[in-house]
């Protein structure tokens, strides 16, 4: 069962991974260069975007003399762009608009006939007949067509780029090629986001696999047992023992029961599960629990019922399987995410040996994936809420760091993930006790981070708590 331990420590390390290789949507900026084709190419950039936005349903108001960009009253926000609304929340734009403003208002009567055309054109009407959830880059595609086959084709618009007293035709070409860069960018932004969103799950859904994957390890280890005593009858010249070898391992009734189990065959069935291509580390593995204390006590005793055959297996598990390093290597050239889980899945191991041995040989359930509803929620809403938030939580970050006298620019980046996580989880999860979140996040810390990471995060995150309850936004304890 993957429980909320290791769900938070998979959304900081999705986020880290996130944070660290993405790159802002940004509107590009003004060129150094003063020439005539690079204020034209810069000034008709700026208005291609004011057009986009004007075609997704935007206005541009005045509030206390600046300009604000938001929804129409009566058009709404079409559900069908992201891009617009990114646009929208950048305060570059907001320059842009208060600078372009002529452009905008010469806009206004062309509106309703282009928006028409658009949702005529056959490049809408295929995204909007989608099967799929249209991605980020097919949205980004179908702006770039409505341009160059709609927008930059009318003739009202064309009149309006023309009119321009600044207009050259290098310069034009090099606006397109700057909407194309930019639409480009956000694209690759939101593209790295939905990754991560996807890598988060994946992971998760790994954790459960490497559950599984622990289980079948007994299964394989058990038969390769059986292998070697059937090879050894065969050998040339055979011993008594040989010929008579004992079974009690082979037969062990936990690893049978473990086969029956009806949880275990449809996990299979559907993610096929095997160590026989990890054949040294099989024999590696039970080289080491046939040399133990563990494994000769077992097989020395006068009789063995349900119970010890569960308790050899808890005992290899525990003080052998676990503790193998060839089993760690074998992980991490399995999986990228195993060895970070082996503790969390070996525990739930152990405590599905345990459910075993209570049974008395009943029919039992494995662990489930998540304990309930609100744990498989748990990890995507975080990693949600954090990102969304991400500027605002680096923000309150800063603020206590400044109060303590802390250079920002020392602290590790990793601390910042962990820090930006464990305050969307106060902010927006308010059943989980502070307490629960600080030794939760001190511990991530104590184990991804620096050596004294662990302390800093507990102050600062006792520190931040102390303000979200100052200023109302938090109040549970």
């Amino acid at each position: 069962m993957i429980n909320r331990i290791l769900i938070r420590m998979k959304v900081v390390q999705m986020l880290y991974s996130y944070l660290l290789t993405r790159s802002d949507f940004k509107i590009l900026p003004e060129p150094e260069s003063h020439s005539r084709d690079k204020r034209f190419a810069y000034s008709l950039y700026c208005d291609l975007l004011l057009l986009l936005l004007d075609q997704s349903g935007y206005r541009i108001s005045n509030y206390e003399g600046r300009p604000r960009i938001e929804p129409a009253d009566k058009i709404g926000k079409n559900d069908w762009t992201h891009i617009a609304a990114a646009l929208a929340a950048n305060d570059d734009m907001k320059d842009i608009a208060l600078h372009h403003r002529s452009f905008s208002e010469a806009l206004l009567p062309h509106h309703q006939r282009l928006s028409a055309a658009i949702k005529e054109s056959s490049a809408f009407k295929d995204y909007s007949r989608m099967k799929t959830k249209p991605e980020i880059q097919d949205e980004v595609q179908l702006w770039k067509t409505i341009f160059t086959t709609i927008l930059l084709r009318d003739n009202a618009i064309k009149e309006l780029i023309n009119s321009d007293p600044g207009f050259t035709h290098v310069g034009y070409e090099q606006a397109l090629q700057m909407l194309d860069e930019t639409l480009n960018d956000f694209s690759t932004v939101r593209s790295s986001l939905v990754e991560a969103r996807r890598g988060l799950a994946t992971s998760l859904d790994k954790a459960y696999e490497l559950y599984h994957s622990l289980l079948q390890l007994m299964i394989d280890l058990t038969d390769l047992r059986a292998l070697n005593l059937d090879e050894a009858k065969h050998k040339y010249l055979p011993s008594h023992d040989d010929l008579n070898p004992n079974m009690r391992f082979v037969e062990n009734q936990f690893i049978q029961a473990l086969r029956d189990n009806d949880d275990m065959k449809e996990y299979l069935d559907k993610t096929p599960i095997s160590w026989q291509d990890e054949d040294v580390t099989l024999r590696r593995i039970l080289d080491k629990i046939l040399e133990s204390d563990i494994y000769k006590d077992y097989m020395a005793a006068p009789a063995t019922d349900f119970a010890a055959d569960c308790e050899l297996w808890y005992s290899l598990f525990k003080n052998i399987i676990v503790e193998s390093d060839d089993l760690a290597e074998s992980l991490e050239s399995q999986s990228v995410y195993w060895n970070d889980d082996l503790t969390i899945m070996g525990s739930f191991v152990l405590k599905t040996i345990k459910q075993f041995a209570h049974s008395e040989g009943n029919p039992i359930s494995l662990l489930p994936k998540f304990k309930d509803i609100e744990d498989e929620r748990f990890g995507p809403k975080l990693f949600e809420d954090a990102i969304r938030n991400q500027v605002e939580y680096r923000e309150m970050i800063d603020a206590c760091l400044v109060e303590s006298k802390w250079d920002p620019d020392r602290l590790a980046f990793m601390d910042i993930v962990i820090l930006e996580t464990a305050i969307a989880e106060l902010i927006n999860f308010e059943s989980i006790p502070t307490l629960v979140t600080i030794n939760e996040y001190t511990e991530i810390a104590n184990y991804y981070s620096t050596p004294k990471s662990g302390q800093f995060i507990t102050g600062l995150l006792y520190a931040i708590i102390n303000n979200l309850k100052k200023d109302g936004i938090i109040v549970k304890e």
